[in-house]
């Protein structure tokens, strides 16, 4: 089955070539365009993508806005996953999407490889952080003066096994990684992994590194 597409953005000549380069490809179908934020929110209903390629800055609701509506919106029970668009100087936006919803981050210099890789690994459940933007999101909870979320309500939830994991996966481990370091089957790292995300009220793993940087449980500079 093919995974489904929505493509938004403002830039024509953009759009056009992401629908080429993912058009191409056997396993991926483009559903469906928008060239604003408000146009994809009725994309999103109408066409039901499973991931949608939102670009940052649109008319009409930006894309941090139409990902919060998408995420919310109350005349549809489908919430895709979304993956957003930027260029290099709009990284300041990458905290308050990431709290609207979305998945991950793609830089818009990015290779046709990385774009496709991208979309499989959204539609795949996992979630998705170019380097260079992970690196502006750590400097921003580098530059907390306190956590904004108490550790221990957070690790309180989970059992003593979770939070080993937890706060490796917030560290950026693999599951095979984490399965090394505890001594235990990679396939019991991802059942622990996904008791974490359904007991913590998480869609994945990039928002596991928020709220764990957010509880001041993974540092930046450490781990």
């Amino acid at each position: 089955m093919s995974v489904r597409v929505l493509v938004a953005d403002d830039q024509e000549m953009f759009r056009v070539g992401l629908v080429a380069i993912l058009g191409a490809q056997p396993d991926i179908e483009v559903v469906a365009q928008a060239s604003d934020g408000a146009e994809a929110l009725a994309r999103v209903r109408s066409h039901t993508p499973d991931v949608v390629l939102m670009d940052v800055r649109m008319p009409n609701l930006n894309g941090i806005e139409a990902t919060a509506a998408i995420m919310a919106d109350e005349r549809s029970q489908h919430r895709p996953r979304i993956v957003m668009l930027t260029t290099f100087d709009v990284d300041d936006y990458v905290f308050a999407a990431l709290r609207a919803g979305a998945s991950g981050f793609l830089v818009k210099d990015a290779a046709p490889d990385e774009l496709i890789a991208a979309v499989r690994t959204a539609a795949a459940g996992d979630a998705i952080l170019s380097p260079r933007v992970t690196t502006r999101l750590v400097e921003t909870f580098a530059g907390a003066p306190e956590p904004r979320i108490p550790a221990a309500k957070v690790l309180g939830e989970l059992t003593d096994r979770e939070r080993e994991v937890f706060v490796r996966m917030a560290a950026g481990r693999s599951n095979s990684e984490i399965a090394t370091e505890l001594f235990i089957a990679e396939q019991t790292t991802k059942s622990h992994v996904s008791r974490i995300l359904t007991k913590l009220g998480l869609r994945d793993r990039v928002h596991a590194v928020v709220l764990a940087y957010e509880a001041g449980i993974v540092v930046p500079g450490r781990g």
